[in-house]
């Protein structure tokens, strides 16, 4: 099948090397020609395990090609994916700007029918304004598909090659016989194409991310109040998951969650509820819990020294989850934040996000001059009267307890990730400090 997508960003580069990987015919496009550059060299503009390897792979293959021209690639496929951002608004609705932007320039390059692809996260309703600005442009049929994606950045590749579940929302019999053709063979192993309308699939992206952001901060909140308390959070959670209407997944409790898609869809969520009338409580609750957990780790450090000036905070951790070099809401942004403007030094390492840190922290009116990036894991822990773990990327789970305690000035850490037994690392020497661990 021959296939456009548009836009590479973390979604449209996925999905296009993934669509190339199972035999067909990829154009993926963009507007910026150091991007498409730099792909067309075969080096990703994201980091995402496997992407490389795989993206390589396909262009040697002559499946996948990238290109600045849109117009070249809607004239030679018949399916055009939409993969273009849509940032927060100011009050918290999406952006729909590059959407129907991009939706008009389609419509002027159609020399056929043309099945059109929202795998952006768009509001309830975005269908129907896509075909208004397609048809207002073009003499020639435009099926519009509504086609959410669910990939988990750090798993995105797997994720996509092997879904949990394919959403189709169309009203159109050919455009589904044509999308479950593209699809299937991804659901090899029985896992449903969902079929449904496009006002349904819309929703069904919202409403998942909602419910995934409103289990990280319940689990969040359960752990401030054992911490409080005195109760130990994993025992708790032990408990609760057990019972399968609750199930294990995303019940962690941590500095609280980031990234492009939560954040960004839940206050979409709430905008849209509010344009309905219809007030999220839930929703609203799960966003203000987040927001709050972000200070805790900041609080707990200052709490402990109650003067910050003239010491020294390693940090682990900047990419807002493992895997994954993604610095977009990031809680490592908000405790770097607190512990300057609490007249700390600060020495950080990543293991991949070095490169997006910088541009992430001036976003944050932080100057990255004033944080030290370090090479790795021990230089930032040189002297360090504290570490405060913020991301779990596995290589932090199992280190040299007797070499950390030789490098740092004091011997506390503050583990917001929980990644550590309380008793293990107090038995090491170290003063511990989890969220809700005892």
């Amino acid at each position: 099948m021959k296939v456009a997508v548009i836009g590479t960003g973390y979604v449209g580069l996925v999905a296009g090397t993934c669509f190339a990987e199972t035999g067909n015919q990829v154009i993926c496009v963009d507007i910026d020609p150091a991007k498409i550059a730099k792909l067309q060299s075969g080096v990703p503009t994201i980091f995402e395990p496997g992407l490389a390897e795989l993206m390589v792979k396909n262009q040697e293959e002559k499946r996948l090609h990238f290109t600045t021209n849109l117009k070249n690639a809607v004239e030679e496929s018949e399916v055009i994916f939409l993969a273009v951002g849509t940032p927060s608004s100011v009050d918290g609705s999406a952006d729909l700007t590059a959407v129907l932007k991009v939706a008009a320039d389609i419509g002027t390059a159609m020399n056929g029918t043309k099945i059109l692809v929202n795998k952006s996260t768009v509001p309830v309703g975005t269908a129907q304004k896509v075909s208004e600005i397609v048809s207002s442009k073009t003499k020639f049929k435009a099926h519009i598909v509504s086609n959410p994606e669910f990939l988990k950045e750090g798993s995105a590749i797997d994720d996509f090659l092997k879904p949990d579940r394919v959403v189709i929302g169309t009203d159109n019999d050919d455009a589904w016989k044509t999308m479950h053709e593209l699809y299937e063979p991804f659901v090899r192993q029985g896992n449903p194409i969902l079929r449904m309308s496009n006002l349904s699939a819309e929703m069904t992206k919202y409403a998942a991310n909602a419910m995934l952001a409103t289990k990280i901060s319940f689990i969040n909140e359960i752990a401030l109040l054992c911490d409080r308390l005195g109760a130990d959070v994993e025992s708790v959670r032990s408990g609760i998951t057990s019972d399968v209407r609750i199930g294990r997944h995303f019940l962690y409790p941590g500095a609280g969650y980031g990234g492009s898609c939560f954040p960004k869809d839940v206050k979409a969520l709430l905008k849209t509820g509010q344009n309905a009338g219809l007030p999220m409580h839930v929703i609203h609750a799960a966003e203000k819990a987040n927001d709050a957990q972000k200070h805790f780790l900041g609080a707990k450090i200052i709490s402990h020294f109650g003067e910050l000036k003239g010491k020294t905070i390693a940090v682990w951790g900047l990419a807002f989850k493992p895997n994954t070099d993604d610095m977009r809401e990031a809680p490592a942004l908000v405790l770097i934040d607190e512990l300057l403007k609490a007249g700390a030094r600060v020495q950080a390492f990543d293991p991949v996000a070095h490169e997006t840190a910088p541009e992430a922290m001036r976003h944050m009116h932080i100057d990255p001059k004033n944080v030290k990036l370090c090479d790795s894991a021990y230089q930032a822990l040189e002297g360090a009267d504290a570490l405060a773990v913020v991301t779990e990327w596995n290589e932090f789970r199992t280190p040299d307890f007797t070499k950390m305690k030789e490098l740092m000035r004091g011997h506390k850490i503050f583990d917001g990730r929980n990644i550590w037994k309380p008793a293990m690392v107090k038995e090491k020497g170290f003063f511990y400090c989890g969220i809700g661990r005892f």
